[in-house]
């Protein structure tokens, strides 16, 4: 599957940004899909993700409250929508896929196709 992140851009702190993901090139409903960002000279990291169904989904602990995950099976689409914005949150973010319809969170070494990640810049 092919993935095609896009959305990200330069906002103030306070503000809010909503990145999408389009998949191509397979069946997108039978993936579970995640969100990571980095940040220069950080590890990429964790920051959403959900099931095949839209059923469940996961946050890490420094955005749950501010960030929604969500997805369109039907336009092939997962959603990041990033509210309340900080320079903290300052990264490139990637979207990632993989195949299964299990519920449970899939560790980030598990994810089998990554998109090209979108720039994402919160000034103070």
């Amino acid at each position: 599957v092919q993935l095609q992140a896009s959305g990200g851009g330069l906002v103030q702190a306070g503000g809010s940004l909503r990145l999408s993901c389009a998949a191509s090139g397979r069946t997108f409903r039978n993936y579970a899909m995640g969100w990571f960002r980095q940040a220069p000279g950080k590890d990429r990291e964790f920051v959403a993700a959900i099931s095949w169904s839209g059923g469940s989904t996961f946050y890490a602990d420094s955005v749950k409250g501010r960030f929604t995950i969500s997805r369109d099976n039907a336009k092939n689409t997962v959603y990041l929508q990033m509210n309340t914005l900080s320079p903290a949150d300052t990264a490139v973010y990637y979207c990632a896929a993989k195949s299964t319809i299990a519920t449970m969170l899939v560790p980030l070494g598990e994810y089998e196709y990554w998109g090209q990640g979108t720039q994402v810049t919160v000034s103070s």
